[in-house]
């Protein structure tokens, strides 16, 4: 078998933070426009990406960066480090796009950045990725996930036609947590409160209401993501005792509990990290 060719860099976009919404106490939206929004080319998908980087501050590092030559000149620990997050929404009126993220106070290095991100601030990343958006031929939709999903699993519901039927669940700290999210009539959504204390990654709420859905007629279409262990049980219903085929569910773990980003991203070519068998 001919060796594998290392993939290219995807360019990278520069954009800046145009204003700040919060949307809930531990949402954040930024809207990011300027001269780089001609550069990003939505893709169609509902869990479209980008990957964006974070560099230290005190480096003082121009964007975009790049990546090899500051290999050859820095420490491992001072390279810029990505995190992928969805694309919310992109409005092409007042050439923006709109990410959210996921904030507990100190935790982590994209939420702290956003909670404290100002108008002028700049953003680099790469894409978009992706590879989901309702299937028009399903009888009806279930969307499961937690906060990490919301905004594609959100992205995906107003994309639906006006007589879609399904259930979207979408696991929270609580009630506070809930936003705004328009659906059609037929697609129930479902807030499921974890409870304001526990940790998210470590509730049964969200398989537990999906083992709960009574049986309905017709082919289903799957979109479920989140915490890593959280979509493995996830896996066991939908596969084992749904039989449903491969094709029509999308199952990913967006973050796994107890790790940190980059570990996450190492162990998924680890055993530990495979949801479903390659």
């Amino acid at each position: 078998m001919p060796d594998r060719q290392p993939r290219a860099p995807r360019p990278q976009i520069v954009m800046e933070v145009l204003r700040r919404e919060q949307l809930s106490p531990h949402l954040v939206r930024l809207h990011l426009g300027g001269s780089g929004f001609d550069a990003f080319a939505p893709n169609g998908f509902t869990d479209a990406y980008v990957k964006i980087h974070f560099a230290k501050p005190s480096l003082g590092l121009e964007p975009p960066y790049d990546l090899e030559a500051l290999r050859e000149t820095l420490a491992p620990e001072d390279l810029p480090v990505r995190r992928t997050y969805t694309v919310r929404a992109v409005d092409p009126v007042e050439r923006s796009l709109a990410i959210d993220f996921v904030v507990h106070g100190s935790e982590g290095i994209a939420g702290p950045w956003a909670d404290a991100a100002q108008p002028g601030d700049r953003v680099v990343f790469a894409g978009p990725g992706g590879a989901y958006r309702p299937d028009p031929t399903a009888d009806w939709y279930l969307f499961a996930g937690d906060e990490s999903a919301l905004p594609a699993m959100a992205a995906a519901l107003e994309s639906l036609p006006d007589d879609a039927r399904g259930v979207a669940l979408v696991e929270v700290h609580a009630a506070d947590d809930e936003i705004p999210v328009s659906h059609p009539e037929g697609v129930e959504l479902r807030w499921l409160h974890r409870g304001s204390t526990v940790a998210a990654g470590t509730s049964t709420v969200l398989p537990d209401a999906v083992r709960g859905l009574v049986g309905r007629p017709g082919r289903v279409q799957v979109f479920a993501h989140g915490e890593r262990e959280t979509m493995k049980a996830l896996r066991d219903i939908l596969f084992t005792q749904w039989s449903l085929p491969r094709a029509d569910v999308s199952l990913s773990g967006y973050w796994a509990y107890g790790r940190t980003e980059d570990r996450f991203q190492a162990e998924k070519r680890e055993p530990i990290g495979q949801i479903l068998p390659r």
